[in-house]
């Protein structure tokens, strides 16, 4: 019998019973019913596994880009909204673990989640099969963005946009802090962003990422009206 996670090992490349790749899709609100690990400490390192991937990609493929211009692409490609697609891509919801108030709110489908659970599966692959396996799955994951966000590498996030504004105007570099609200498996973040001593805006989102870039975004088109 063919079970949902049969085609996402191999479409990642790793046994369907392989533990590591089991622990990648397994989120903490099924990890707490079921006293199991969830793809947290995974998700951790997979962050840094694709942010080095993707900064090889384009040192290695696009030299016309300078450190800075590089950096804005970057951005572009790792974020939640682009690592969820990626996720949707491979069908990591279908074969994602999750509690059971979060499938009761479809919850499997927030980008937060299958955003996680793409750097957890990563995580994975590099812990199973090595760096190059893992480089080369995010390239093949992940390169047709970075050729997009290549053409028009102006076209910054709001972090790096208001982060570009307020050095080049000597309020120095923008520092977020961000609360939860809820239990983990329905957590609502709220950043606020400032600079200096001075609160600037808040943002609220369904995670830090979001929740921080839904914040700058709102202090940055303050900047714009005023």
């Amino acid at each position: 019998m063919v079970s949902s996670l049969d085609p996402v090992a191999e479409r990642v490349g790793l046994a369907p019973t392989n533990p590591q790749l089991l622990t990648a899709l397994t989120h903490s609100s099924y990890a707490a019913e079921h006293e199991v690990e969830s793809n947290e400490r995974l998700e951790f390192l997979g962050d840094a596994v694709v942010d080095l991937a993707i900064a090889d990609l384009i040192v290695t493929r696009f030299p016309e880009l300078n450190e800075g211009s590089g950096s804005l692409v970057r951005s572009r490609v790792v974020n939640e909204a682009a690592l969820a697609e990626a996720a949707k891509r491979l069908g990591l919801g279908d074969a994602l673990r999750v509690g059971r108030g979060v499938i009761r709110e479809n919850g499997a489908a927030r980008p937060s989640l299958l955003a996680d659970a793409f750097e957890a599966v990563v995580a994975a692959i590099y812990l199973e099969r090595g760096y190059e396996a893992a480089k080369n799955f995010v390239h093949a994951s992940l390169g047709d963005d970075v050729e997009q966000a290549s053409k028009m590498p102006g076209d910054a996030d709001p972090k790096t946009l208001l982060r570009q504004w307020a050095e080049a105007s000597g309020r120095g570099t923008p520092r977020y802090e961000v609360i939860s609200r809820g239990p983990s498996h329905d957590a609502t973040f709220q950043a606020t962003v400032r600079l200096g001593e001075a609160v600037v805006a808040t943002g609220e989102g369904r995670s830090k990422k979001s929740a921080e870039s839904r914040a700058a975004l709102t202090a940055w088109r303050d900047h714009l009206d005023a």
